[in-house]
């Protein structure tokens, strides 16, 4: 049997010793022909290999380097990587010389990502635990269905220093050892001295000071905190910082999410939580819009993490700092709340924002997870199943804290474990957060509805089943149904977007899916008239990366009773179209890619009536002035008359 040449081609970075980065190289593994002449004629030089990559050079329009030979047949070829030559094409290219029997990409492989923190794996060390870890963050399986895939996300893309995720809550613990060069300078919003429990109001302090209310506090007749309810502090920002950006593989405690990534503590929560005007002036903040005692933010945010909320719809105040912040291209991702399957409270139902509820490790939505059509997509956010007296929660979302009751404790990190439980929607969101941070990472020019569209058309489907709890709770496990006055706990999401959101959030999938190519439609004229052509363009659509965009078509997907058509052509990089009247214009545009993987992207467009036209009056002659010679024949005549009777 006649032997091939295997062939690998990839673009490789070499690093030089002095820490600079070299020209990447293309690679490539052939196999040649063993009768063609061209084996033969490079056995006769005194380099072989060489020979053989001299001779192939000029019908592969680049100069070749022979590398290692992997049998006689067998042989890598390198090539200076140039505009227009990468591995693959190199391996295009060699394919077609009929010496060659096969040529593929020599690709670069790495060990798999697996932190080696102590509490990321199964079975940890007493006394943290839980047994199941870090469950959350690794990939889905018969047990873990609903682990959003972060592992192998890690093997495409870490989080980067540049990569700012702003955590919206009560601040941080800046010396849990988790967090060790993690943090950015943060700012304290809040505004009233009772509820920032730190001695005065805003300032440049995002330190957690604890927030926590006594019996006495909450007891107090017409006390700024009656009602509130007795608490320890609950180290929340610390623990939705550690799930974000936790220091992985430094051989303590846990591993972030999207570690690698900065971490920005915003302080709006204190004693009782916060007001949104303190919540909101935090997010104009982070974003780099507004300066807060006396400090702008150098360092705006790609990301805002909102794990806080309350009841009721969504406010203008809300919704116009939403627009704000998503025009800066941040994404904003929200808790959507934990009253047991009642519905989406603020913010996690304002437009611009990434809602999120929260899902069992089976799959089904957890029992305190609220839901309805505004959340975007779910995550884990951690459950119990076996709980019962002093038995250990099985599943909780491990995050770092602190072992302090009221004030911190100097020294005091800690971890969450299976008797100090973290469960919440709170914990579902930082792990979309930490997912829409890898995602920009990897493609930093996407827009917030980009960001939003690859996390919810990556999603894994919701189950439909095997979700029970087993001999230990035999109640069945039912449909959800939408939202009401009373509480539904467990329950299969639909897949269909209504209640739980386009499904189970899969992080590994996400950056896969931002790789691709997004359409964009851009519009010549911001307030369309009737009667007036609309120019739309492409011009702005983000090829794929490492590709290139190239085709285009336009579809009128509907014309609102006043449009047909295009005017012209509906394959070009520009289309037009003339409304005949008022109305609302839904157009498609979709972008073809050199690999032939299209995209597609829908814009209405709000067409207004053209301005009336009014006819000029007609003249009309009346009083004063001469006679005309009509009205002097007129009188002559009747003056006639008149004599001849």
């Amino acid at each position: 049997m006649k032997q091939l040449v295997w062939l690998v081609v990839a673009a490789t970075l070499f690093v030089a010793s002095s820490g600079s980065q070299a020209a990447a190289e293309a690679r490539v593994i052939v196999a040649f022909k063993p009768e063609a002449p061209l084996m033969r004629q490079a056995l006769s030089a005194s380099d072989p290999a060489q020979g053989r990559a001299d001779l192939l050079a000029a019908r592969a329009g680049a100069a070749l380097r022979a590398g290692r030979t992997l049998g006689p047949d067998w042989q890598v070829l390198r090539a200076a990587a140039v505009p227009g030559l990468d591995s693959a094409e190199l391996a295009r290219r060699l394919a077609a010389d009929p010496a060659i029997a096969w040529a593929v990409p020599d690709l670069r492989r790495r060990a798999l990502v697996v932190p080696n923190d102590p509490l990321y794996a199964e079975q940890p060390r007493p006394p943290h635990g839980p047994d199941a870890g870090q469950w959350y963050l690794r990939p889905p399986g018969t047990l873990y269905r609903s682990a959003a895939n972060f592992q192998a996300a890690w093997d495409q893309v870490a989080g980067g220093p540049g990569m700012v995720v702003a955590v919206i809550d009560t601040g941080v613990r800046p010396d849990h050892a988790d967090l060790n060069g993690v943090l950015l300078p943060g700012i304290d919003a809040i505004d009233d001295v009772g509820t920032a429990n730190d001695g005065n109001g805003r300032d440049t302090d995002a330190s957690d000071p604890g927030d926590w209310v006594t019996a006495a506090e909450d007891s107090q007749r017409g006390g700024p905190f009656e009602g509130c309810g007795v608490s320890s502090s609950s180290w929340h920002g610390t623990m939705v910082s550690t799930l974000i950006g936790a220091v992985a593989n430094d051989g303590i405690g846990m591993a972030g999410a999207a570690h690698g990534v900065r971490v920005l503590p915003v302080r709006v929560l204190g004693k009782c939580g916060g007001y949104d005007s303190d919540i909101i002036a935090g997010m104009l903040w982070a974003v780099g819009l507004e300066s807060l005692a006396g400090s702008s933010n150098a360092h705006p945010a790609r990301v805002l993490n909102l794990s806080l909320g309350g009841t009721g719809a969504c406010t203008q105040a809300y919704k116009d700092a939403f627009a704000r912040i998503n025009a800066t291209g941040a994404v904003v991702v929200a808790a959507a709340g934990n009253d047991a399957g009642l519905a989406v409270g603020t913010p996690a139902n304002c437009p611009g924002v990434i809602g999120v509820g929260g899902l069992r490790h089976a799959g089904s939505k957890v029992g305190f997870s609220d839901l309805g059509p505004e959340i975007a997509l779910s995550a884990p956010g951690g459950n119990c199943v076996n709980i019962n007296g002093t038995d250990p929660c099985l599943y909780p979302i491990l995050a770092g804290s602190n072992s302090g009751t009221q004030a911190p404790n100097a020294g005091g990190s800690i971890w969450t474990d299976s008797f100090d439980i973290s469960v919440g929607t709170s914990f579902s969101a930082p792990i979309v957060s930490a997912a829409a941070a890898l995602v920009l990472t990897q493609r930093p020019g996407l827009t917030p509805s980009e960001v939003r569209r690859v996390l919810q058309t990556s999603a894994r489907p919701f189950p439909q089943s095997g979700a029970d709890n087993g001999p230990d709770d035999p109640t069945p496990v039912t449909a959800c149904r939408p939202p009401g006055s009373t509480e539904q706990l467990q329950c299969y999401c639909p897949n269909d977007g209504s209640l739980c959101g386009a499904g189970m959030l899969d992080a590994n999938a996400a950056v896969v899916a931002s790789e691709t190519g997004f359409a964009r439609i851009s519009v010549d004229i911001a307030k369309p008239v009737a009667g007036e052509p609309v120019q739309l363009s492409s011009r702005d659509s983000l090829a794929p990366l490492g590709g290139s965009l190239v085709g285009q078509s336009w579809a009128i997907v509907d014309g609102g009773g006043v449009v047909s058509g295009f005017d012209g052509a509906a394959n070009a990089a520009q289309a037009s179209f003339t409304a005949s009247g008022a109305g609302e214009v839904t157009v498609r545009l979709t972008v073809v890619d050199d690999r032939g993987v299209s995209a597609s992207t829908e814009q209405t467009l709000t067409v207004a009536a053209g301005p009336v036209v009014v006819p000029p009056p007609v003249p009309r002659r009346s009083g004063g002035g001469a006679m005309g010679g009509g009205w002097l024949l007129a009188l002559a005549v009747a003056a006639a008359l008149l004599r001849r009777r």
